[in-house]
């Protein structure tokens, strides 16, 4: 079973910034599409940005382009999330999703709070 385990979620202002993690222990981590969704309460899961598998191309959402950005350390198993310019309505759990062979695994999510 792959297990996705994120970090780096917590509480900031308006304007500030966060970097979320996600770590896995599959060796095929490299072969993979990666994602990061976020779920607002009361709102559906949707996605914030993907990366391909090597990275070479990335995917945002409109609300964060230019202030949210996507990576991939193959070597560690990891991608990220730099996200810059954090508003309010960034607050979400985020979810960290890996799909493989089309089949998809999901981590079991950080808070990310900002305050105004």
């Amino acid at each position: 079973q792959v297990q996705l385990v994120e970090s780096g979620g917590g509480l900031v202002q308006t304007g500030g910034s966060l970097r979320l993690s996600c770590t896995t222990s599959t060796s095929s981590f490299s072969r993979g599409v990666m994602g990061w969704y976020r779920q607002a309460p009361g709102k559906q899961r949707e996605l914030v940005a993907d990366i391909t598998s090597v990275g070479s191309r990335t995917n945002y959402a409109e609300a964060v382009k230019g202030r949210f950005a996507i990576s991939r350390d193959n070597a560690k198993n990891t991608v990220y999330l730099q996200m810059n310019s954090l508003k309010p309505e960034d607050t979400a759990i985020y979810y960290c999703k890996r799909t493989f062979l089309g089949n998809n695994y999901w981590g079991q999510g950080t808070q990310v709070t900002v305050s105004s």
